[in-house]
This record gives C-alpha cells, structure tokens and sequence, in this order.
C-alpha cells in the first residue's frame, strides 16, 4: 500500500540527505528516466519536469515521520534539507525494495547541483526530440538560465554516462 512512499524513503535512506526541494524532484525525474520504478507523474514547469504527486508524497512523509524536512535561509532564499529519520527507518524495514545499483546513481545525482540537474532533467524531457531540436528548445525555456553550450554538452555526456551504466547491469 505504501510501496511508492518506501521508494522515496529508501531513496533518501541511500542518499544521506538531499538539498534542495529542486533537487530532490529532479533527482526522482532522471531515476524514472533511467527505469527505476517511481510512479509519480511529471509535467513540464518553470523548472523543467515537476511533480506534483512526488511533493504531496514528500509532505506526507514529512507528516508521518518518516523523513525529516529542515528549512534553512540562505541569504534571501529558504532551501530544505531532507533525510531519513529513525522511525523512516523502521518503516522502510517493513519493505524490501529490489533498486539494483540505485544507491550509485544517486551519488551521481546527488554530487550534482541543481541546476546542472534542472539542465540534465529538462535535455531528459525532450529525449523524443533530435539532439539539435532538444538543444535549441533548451536555449528557449530555459534562456534565464543562460546555459553554455559547454554546459549543454556536459549535460548530454552525463546523461549517456548514466545511461551506459543503467545498460550494463
């Protein structure tokens, strides 16, 4: 019954601690990306793909316990800081998630900063497009961004090394 909320527990679990509401979303974005089994739906938004489904399961577990959600200020912003807690522990004892290598792309992701992983989830978004396609319509959504062509190229290389690593297991 809360096997999708085990998901996101066992992902935090793995990671330690993730900062960033940001992050976190793009994080569960590229796992789905790479077929790992997280049900919530996303949509295109301000950020690139966002979750509304992946942020009320976040504020549910928050209610439960079961993961910890640390507001912190930042000179003119407010970040969050999620981990497990102990009773997420336990409750994450009750499930047996099957994630193979899981716990080494998350590293991957969550030694990124966001917004390299914005970039990243939003190049991912429009993997249907050709590679020129996807380029010029990331120059367009996300022209405040401002991201280099270098950055753009970056981007493509860390997904196909993510990709060659989610094939080879």
């Amino acid at each position: 019954m809360f096997e999708d909320h085990a998901k996101l527990v066992s992902l935090l679990n793995l990671a330690g601690e993730v900062v960033g509401r940001k992050k976190l979303q793009k994080i569960v974005y590229i796992l789905k990306k790479l077929d790992y089994p997280f049900q919530e739906k996303y949509q295109f938004h301000f950020y690139g793909p966002y979750s509304e489904e992946l942020t009320l399961r976040i504020e549910e577990l928050c209610n439960l316990g079961f993961i910890s959600e640390v507001k912190e200020s930042k000179g003119g912003y407010h970040q969050y800081r999620y981990s497990l807690t102990g009773k997420g522990g336990d409750f994450l004892s009750h499930y047996q998630i099957d994630m193979p290598k899981l716990q080494e792309f998350i590293a991957d992701l969550n030694g990124q900063n966001s917004k390299f992983l914005e970039l990243v989830s939003t190049i991912l978004y429009f993997e249907n497009l050709s590679k020129e396609e996807i380029i010029n319509k990331v120059k367009v959504v996300k022209k405040k961004q401002n991201y280099s062509d270098e950055d753009i190229q970056q981007a493509f290389v860390f997904i196909e090394q993510l990709q060659s690593k989610q094939s080879a297991s």
